[in-house]
């Protein structure tokens, strides 16, 4: 069962890559040369830089991937709230590496929504964000605190 979650999990990432790229790639030429870099608490730019910058989300989220999926290679190597034991190493490795997964999945769709809302106000200075950036946030902690709790539960 582990498997196949693992699988579909690294499957839509790799598609959520994938897409960054592609929309990343096909906007990039008409883009003015001065897009937004950073965003405040209210979704306003308050830092410009040069297009080319239109390519730190999509390799950011390509490095991640690569790092994501050593790291689920290689649980053993994790920071665990309890302690590994023979008896509880599999529940606790599928644990991390769900998580890890999950993760990534949250920040790459993190990555498209800000891409996706840096090149809107790159040509409408009106736009908005399609989903405001701070909505990740309760969702990457309450994944969390799930895990840790799930650690407990099966320590």
């Amino acid at each position: 069962m582990g498997s196949v979650i693992f699988t579909v999990l690294d499957v839509l990432n790799f598609l959520l890559i994938l897409l960054l790229w592609i929309y990343t790639l096909r906007t990039y030429k008409k883009l003015p040369e001065k897009i937004p870099t950073h965003f405040d608490f209210e979704g306003k730019p308050d830092h410009f830089g040069k297009k080319r910058f239109a390519f730190l989300l999509p390799i950011l989220s390509a490095i991640f991937y690569v790092a994501f999926f050593f790291i689920a290679k290689n649980p053993e190597t994790g920071n665990f709230p309890v302690e590994i034991t023979d008896n509880n190493s599999s529940v606790q490795f599928f644990i991390m590496i769900l998580l890890m997964k999950w993760l990534l999945c949250l920040v790459l769709l993190l990555f498209l929504n800000i891409q996706d809302y840096t090149f809107r106000y790159s040509f409408n200075a009106d736009s908005k964000a399609r989903v405001h950036i701070l909505i990740f946030i309760p969702f990457i902690f309450i994944s969390v605190m799930a895990a840790i709790i799930a650690a407990y539960i099966y320590r």
